[in-house]
């Protein structure tokens, strides 16, 4: 997208301008709770932050809960880098509990600290941290969660209240200095990390995982891979043995599969929103562990398997499975160009579907780029983190895929020649639906957003 049309673009967002849309998206939310509440056109335009953090409509307000290379309450070491997917569960007595990733590289400016019994790999710099809120969004601990683990980038929440933290990684051991392969899910406690451990959920896969989601009625986890190079990643299911066994239940193993849509090799060629395919497949993987080949790569017979690039967010919503696909370029090897899209898989119908299309001339156009962490908001639309270039945005879209800004960063963290904004992850929403919390990855901070939210 050119910077001209990126400027226009944001202007009339930030004016609460909307796009129509063609429809489709209303089934996005359909037997939800969140499909029972108004949608609406946005809550006005875009207040600028004299603290130049966080700028948000008229009636909202924002509160730091934790910025990086402070100190941890815990006494643990300082709060680390590169704060990406984060997850809300409910507490006692009102609290709010966050489990927040930590996307560290070997290369991150400060490591999630080590911590005996929860580190997996010490040459490993990511992890989560878990912070606890009181009901007026006061920090009353942060701690680590896990630690010595790779790229943690997004994840998912299980049925039974913990968090899913997934390596964005395949580094094997030797390699970066790691002392133990990646690229694995492990299973965070939000309130008791020592709990679950540091044990990596091998039967899950060893690939370049992104985010999970599990469907509550029988404990099948479907799980998205974001693969860098051509070619690109799959979309897998997780057939657990002790399905929704509650906590640890996972490490009792299963059977991997990948997704083969017959005839479809790339979903980026698929761009017509409503197209729909019928007998989806589901393929064994040879070796989850990936030992000598990564899993996207293997030998799925003579029909192949179905590939797509930037495969990301991932979610459960009434009887079916979302997830996203950020961008497609041919450029970098994918079949066909988009600007994003949202895919629905049916596990009763065995039947996937094209619900959302993002982009110039297409269904829902978001003045920024690349749709990237998703959730439902209480509004019944949906609060999409953006992952692009220029000033990073937290974008509202209604049931009638109409755009608005609900929030715009204000932390240029390159210089005026160069700018370069930290972009949003992690968006969720507490239990209650009154506060939205969002991170800021770079430099890492977590907000909590209060306001108008039901209007």
């Amino acid at each position: 997208m050119s910077a001209t049309r990126r400027q226009v673009l944001a202007r009339a967002s930030a004016l609460g301008a909307g796009i129509a849309f063609t429809g489709a998206l209303s089934e996005l939310f359909a037997g939800t709770a969140a499909a029972q509440s108004l949608g609406h056109t946005g809550y006005g335009p875009l207040v600028p932050d004299p603290n130049g953090l966080l700028d948000l409509p008229k009636g909202f307000r924002y509160t730091v809960l934790s910025r990086e290379g402070d100190q941890l309450r815990s006494g643990e070491g300082r709060v680390p880098s590169n704060h990406d997917g984060m997850a809300a569960f409910a507490g006692r007595e009102g609290r709010t509990h966050l489990v927040r990733n930590h996307e560290n590289r070997v290369t991150a400016k400060i490591p999630v600290p080590t911590v005996d019994g929860l580190t997996y790999d010490p040459a490993g710099k990511g992890g989560c941290t878990a912070l606890a809120l009181d009901a007026q969004h006061r920090v009353l601990s942060e701690r680590v969660a896990i630690a010595g683990t790779a790229v943690n980038c997004a994840g998912g929440r299980s049925p039974w209240g913990t968090w899913l933290t997934c390596e964005e990684t395949e580094d094997k051991a030797g390699t970066n200095g790691y002392t133990k392969d990646h690229g694995f899910i492990f299973e965070v406690h939000p309130t008791d990390p020592q709990r679950t451990g540091a044990v990596p959920l091998t039967a899950m896969g060893r690939f370049q995982h992104e985010a999970i989601a599990i469907d509550p009625r029988n404990g099948v986890v479907y799980e998205t891979e974001d693969a860098f190079e051509k070619p690109f990643g799959l979309f897998y299911r997780f057939l657990p043995n002790k399905p929704l066994g509650g906590v640890g239940s996972l490490r009792a193993g299963g059977r991997l599969q990948a997704m083969r849509v017959p005839g479809v090799p790339d979903l980026s060629t698929i761009q017509e929103t409503g197209a729909r395919f019928d007998g989806i497949e589901w393929v064994d993987v040879p070796d989850p562990l990936a030992a000598s080949t990564p899993t996207r790569l293997q030998d799925y017979g003579h029909a192949g398997i179905t590939h797509a690039q930037k495969l990301e967010g991932c979610y459960w919503g009434g009887s079916c499975v979302y997830f996203v696909s950020s961008f497609a370029r041919s450029a970098d090897g994918s079949a066909a160009d988009h600007y994003g899209q949202i895919w629905r898989y049916d596990p009763a119908n065995r039947r996937l579907t094209l619900v959302v299309v993002f982009g110039p001339d297409t269904d829902v156009q978001l003045p920024g780029e690349s749709p990237d962490n998703i959730c439902l908001a209480p509004s019944g639309g949906l609060m999409v983190c953006e992952d692009g270039n220029g000033a990073q945005h937290v974008f509202g879209v209604t049931r009638k895929g109409e755009v608005y800004a609900m929030a715009r960063g204000r932390q240029n963290i390159g210089t005026a020649q160069e700018p370069e904004w930290g972009e949003f992850a992690g968006v969720t929403f507490s239990p209650d639906g009154e506060t939205m919390y969002v991170n800021c990855y770079t430099p890492g901070t977590t907000f909590a957003v209060t306001g108008p939210w039901r209007r």
